[in-house]
């Protein structure tokens, strides 16, 4: 396990003089069958796999869940060897942002709506830590899960805009069996939250049924349903559900297929204290027109 910048570098070093391809998994650590698909995804792509473990202070707000977000290092180190034998990168705070940091990477346009509006300052402590992991490790392909969609948005749209020599690769969703979305912070919900969270992933299901089955191009129709359903759980707060383009994260009124082929559904719900997010792209037939509204 690597502890510094300076082992790190070193160790990247040796993979790229040996000719090989360096595969990235950045995680905040309390793994679970998601991380492990990524880096299996990586496994299969690359020589070699590198996974970072580092809890971001920068990425969390004021009253967000930094101090009580579960820090398992050695038990995660443990589920790596499952699957693999990824190198694994854990540095502390003070190596990361060490006493007088002040860089902060800042992308416009896709951090700003959804979660930019609800966690003003999440999306530049997400940049700013990706950035350097990147720099970092000298990768030569990252690899992230599609649950967060507009993290994954953001690093692109760095990553493009910065001209950084990495390629982006993202995961399908990962969920339990019974549809909710794998996340670290599932573990804070009680038995009956966990039951009432079940209604993010039904509320997908029929935004998709409305947009691909049934064809409904009035985006505030299928929005106001998606509500509907969320609210039937008793303890859902809903902070935001968005339709929009999945390249532009632009929130759409009037859905036309032959403009926008693909729509992104977002959710972000808090059952009880416990935040949750997740989405769907809903694949639209071409020939689909604007009949019916």
């Amino acid at each position: 396990m690597l502890t510094t910048i300076a082992e790190l570098r070193l160790w990247t070093r040796q993979q790229h003089a040996a000719g090989k391809r360096i595969g990235f998994v950045p995680t905040m650590g309390a793994l679970h069958e998601g991380h492990l698909s990524l880096v299996r995804t990586a496994d299969e792509q690359c020589d070699t796999t590198l996974v970072s473990i580092f809890v971001n202070p920068t990425q969390f707000g004021p009253n967000e869940d930094f101090n009580k977000y579960p820090r398992l290092l050695q038990q995660d180190v443990e589920l790596l060897k499952t699957v693999g034998s990824p190198e694994v990168f854990a540095p502390g705070v003070e190596e990361m942002y060490p006493n007088g940091f002040a860089a902060n990477v800042h992308i416009g346009n896709v951090s700003e709506p959804f979660e930019g509006r609800f966690r003003p300052t999440h999306f530049d402590g997400v940049a700013t830590v990706v950035l350097k992991l990147f720099l970092m490790s000298g990768a030569d392909v990252a690899f992230f899960g599609q649950k967060d969609f507009q993290q994954v948005c953001v690093v692109r749209k760095m990553v493009a805009d910065l001209n950084i020599p990495i390629e982006i690769t993202v995961c399908p969703i990962v969920r339990e069996s019974d549809g909710l979305a794998m996340s670290s912070r599932n573990r804070y919900l009680t038995p009956s939250q966990r039951e009432q969270s079940l209604v993010l992933s039904k509320s997908l299901a029929q935004a998709e049924k409305l947009l691909v089955g049934e064809r409904i191009r009035d985006a505030e129709l299928v929005r106001l349903a998606i509500q509907q359903t969320l609210r039937s759980a008793p303890e859902a707060v809903i902070d935001y559900v968005a339709i929009a383009d999945p390249k532009t994260l632009q929130e759409l009124t009037v859905i036309d297929p032959s403009q926008t082929p693909e729509v992104v559904v977002l959710l972000a719900v808090k059952i009880g204290t416990t935040r949750l997010i997740d989405n769907c792209v809903c694949r639209l037939r071409p020939c689909d027109t604007l009949q019916r509204q």
